[in-house]
């Protein structure tokens, strides 16, 4: 008698669809309670494979959104409550010596997982914030001179109160230049906030989220929205913008090339997801501000919440000012 013969089935590729992302950002909406344009904001980055800064008062939701997001890709999360006395190793992981293999193991940190929440990012002393830089930038860590790639896709929520400055270390230029946007979450609505209040499962925003798709097929997303065109006049259009930055009175330092790079992409990804395949300049138009407003060093800054409105203002007066190119 023959033996059956085990023929390999080719796995379909995964396919990548703007009504994904309406769907993730519809999931979202039903377990948070800011507006859907903040929303939006994170389906977008998320799309362009930028990371996202949340500034906003405690309570609001920025830790649940984080959660939301890892159980709607069907993806690993991990939450980091970021402490002065947090260790860089802490992060990234160690090598420890095992007497079975007689060698070093890693064990990976909790930088390990598709979504990351960097939580209260600001409260962790310079040396260990530094040790996000080279995940957010590169997907990879290094670790005694050996380099980790990251899971796929890998994306970064940070938060950090802008009203509570004690014990807390200003995140560097450097830094807040790998965040591809900000945003804040403001305060619920009243009907929003009285929706909460008498929902059954008040207690469990998240028992609310399904899995709206899986890591290859936002991997695939991904790619799709690199795919996307960005023609020579909104390219110049764009780069207009970033230059008056560099040119305006009252900033000491305008926006970086980096800048440049986040703001196409997230032109591309918000193209995408309305169903085109080229940029239009009301996409750039539309990001300009949550992409560009808090990388600007401004000459008087001031403290806390101030620092970024004033910024704000200034991207969208630039905004506002920047000739449109014509079709």
């Amino acid at each position: 008698m023959k033996e059956a013969v085990m023929l390999d089935v080719p796995t379909a590729p995964a396919t990548a669809h703007p009504s994904t992302l309406a769907d993730l950002a519809g999931t979202l909406e039903q377990s948070l309670s800011c507006s859907r344009e903040v929303i939006d904001l994170v389906v977008t980055t998320f799309a362009a494979g930028g990371h996202l800064l949340l500034e906003d008062v405690p309570g609001v939701g920025k830790t649940t959104l984080a959660r939301a997001m890892g159980r709607a890709i069907d993806g690993e999360s991990h939450r980091i409550q970021f402490t002065p006395d947090l260790l860089p190793s802490d992060l990234t992981g160690v090598s420890i010596y095992s007497q079975d293999t007689r060698d070093f193991e890693f064990h990976p940190g909790p930088l390990f997982a598709n979504i990351v929440i960097a939580d209260e990012i600001n409260r962790a002393n310079p040396k260990t914030q530094s040790a996000m830089l080279e995940a957010m930038n590169e997907s990879q860590i290094s670790v005694d001179g050996v380099t980790h790639a990251l899971p796929d896709p890998y994306f970064v929520i940070a938060t950090q109160n802008p009203i509570e400055l004690e014990g807390t270390y200003p995140l560097p230029e450097a830094q807040l230049d790998r965040f591809m946007s900000c945003a804040s979450f403001g305060y619920p609505s009243a009907q929003a906030e009285a929706a909460m209040l008498t929902s059954a499962d008040w207690s469990r925003p998240l028992d609310r989220v399904r899995r709206v798709c899986t890591g290859p097929e936002t991997v695939a997303i991904r790619a799709a929205v690199r795919g996307v065109t960005l023609a020579g006049p909104v390219a110049d259009y764009l780069v207009s913008i970033i230059r008056a930055t560099r040119a305006r009175e009252g900033i000491r330092y305008g926006a970086s090339p980096r800048a440049s790079l986040h703001l196409a992409a997230m032109a591309r990804a918000r193209a995408f997801i309305n169903g085109r395949d080229f940029v239009l300049p009301d996409d750039v138009q539309s990001l300009a501000v949550p992409v560009l407003a808090h990388r600007l060093v401004l000459d008087d800054a001031g403290f806390g919440a101030s620092s970024l409105d004033r910024a704000r203002g200034i991207i969208a007066d630039i905004v506002s000012a920047t000739p449109v190119p014509r079709a």
